[in-house]
């Protein structure tokens, strides 16, 4: 009975300051909706991003090496000059690496380019051809939406074929079919034999804007030794091995294959995807700190709005609360009461800052290629955050109220 009366008097209370005190209440919920907007849009773009990052880490597989020139994480002591006279990895390497290597699943070379494509009258400049032998199926996780897949005949012949991403096809083709349509990349003629299924935005090489040819065609007319492809080699562990066991594994298989003295260093780099997501936690803790000044200041404007209404109608009320006290309320109702009402006050501000968040989502998904979501740890977290800015705004008021004298309370007028 008592939380039913305080519920029914809080939202009482909220509504009458809504309609008595409209600017003070209005300035108030404007920084609580302000503050609770900034900070979960922070937590939910985080989110949403480090979503998007494992996801496209689960189809690059954490479970593979990419045997490349340059690490994608630098050692201080090791200089730039080393790293410029590497050599690239090559299809040769790719054999000894599949014969030498006992704890090798699959493993596949690739080299992009950047052309221009060609369907009849319509073209795509700058579109990333990726070069690939047998076995990139096996490692690189897609799904194909039309057609068909490279076989391995197919790759080992080079033949002049392609599978393509949903964006090329979208493009180039329009609403035509372009399965066994021909298109042309520096003037030779390729017939495309799949199209990918739509991966959305991610982090890494999206499948959607590239065009995967077979290496053994793709040497006849581009330079695949060249650095300016890229080139690298993918290497998936077996089941029962962990990367780390497969890294040192390969380790030993590349100082082996180049030769390399005892006390050489490495010239070489053997990355694997997990890198990406601690290369983005410094990120992503900076854009949390920003989130929460920015939010913090605005939502500090709204508490002290919030204990100020709630001074207001302590001072307002006093007779009321002298009634109540005499009446036999105890302290702890009193201070209950007006912690009730600055929650409520808090909360409606935060809620419509979730709203808000929602809307902007709902905005932002139709805008940008990549899925934003408000997850329901992020409603429970802005609640979370109006609640304690209730409690911490409306204690004093509640507090000073709780404490009155009911005597001189009920001779008090507004």
């Amino acid at each position: 009975m008592i939380l039913l009366r305080l519920l029914r008097e809080g939202f009482l209370f909220a509504f009458n300051s809504l309609i008595v005190n409209k600017l003070r209440t209005f300035l108030s919920l404007l920084g609580i909706t302000i503050g609770i907007f900034a900070i979960i849009s922070v937590f939910t773009v985080i989110d949403s991003l480090e979503y998007s990052i494992r996801n496209s880490i689960e189809s690059l597989g954490d479970n593979v090496v990419y045997i490349q020139k340059w690490p994608w994480e630098f050692g201080h002591a090791y200089p730039w000059w080393k790293y410029i006279n590497r050599p690239v990895p090559n299809l040769k390497e790719l054999d000894q690496v599949i014969k030498r290597s006992k704890k090798l699943e699959s493993a596949a070379f690739i080299a992009s380019t950047n052309q221009t494509v060609q369907f009849l009258d319509n073209s795509g400049e700058g579109v990333n051809i990726m070069c690939v032998s047998d076995g990139f199926d096996d490692i690189r996780a897609f799904e194909i939406e039309q057609g068909r897949y490279i076989s391995s005949i197919e790759s080992s012949m080079g033949k002049n074929i392609a599978v393509i991403g949903s964006d090329i096809a979208k493009n180039l083709f329009d609403d035509v079919n372009p399965i066994n349509k021909t298109i042309k990349i520096k003037g030779n003629k390729l017939r495309v034999i799949g199209v990918f299924k739509k991966e959305g935005t991610g982090i890494g090489e999206t499948i959607d804007k590239n065009i995967v040819i077979p290496v053994n065609y793709a040497r006849n007319i581009f330079d695949i030794r060249s650095q300016r492809m890229n080139p690298f080699i993918m290497a998936k562990a077996k089941e029962n091995v962990s990367i780390k066991e497969l890294i040192d594994e390969l380790t030993g298989v590349m100082r082996s294959i180049r030769k390399l003295k005892p006390m050489a260093d490495n010239n070489f780099a053997l990355n694997r995807a997990s890198m990406i997501i601690t290369q983005f936690e410094s990120v992503f803790a900076v854009i949390n700190i920003a989130g929460w000044i920015i939010g913090g200041f605005s939502i500090l404007v709204g508490a002290f709005g919030i204990a100020n209404i709630m001074f207001v109608s302590v001072r307002e009320r006093t007779n009321i609360i002298g009634i109540q006290k005499a009446l036999g309320a105890k302290n702890y109702f009193i201070l209950a009461q007006f912690l009730y009402e600055s929650i409520i006050l808090a909360l409606i501000g935060g809620s419509l800052g979730l709203l808000l968040i929602v809307i902007g989502l709902a905005v932002a998904n139709n805008q940008v290629d990549m899925e934003f979501t408000l997850t329901f740890l992020n409603i429970l977290r802005g609640l979370t955050i109006s609640v304690v800015i209730g409690i911490v705004a409306g204690f004093v008021p509640a507090w000073f109220a709780s404490r009155l004298n009911p005597v001189e309370a009920i001779q008090t007028t507004a």
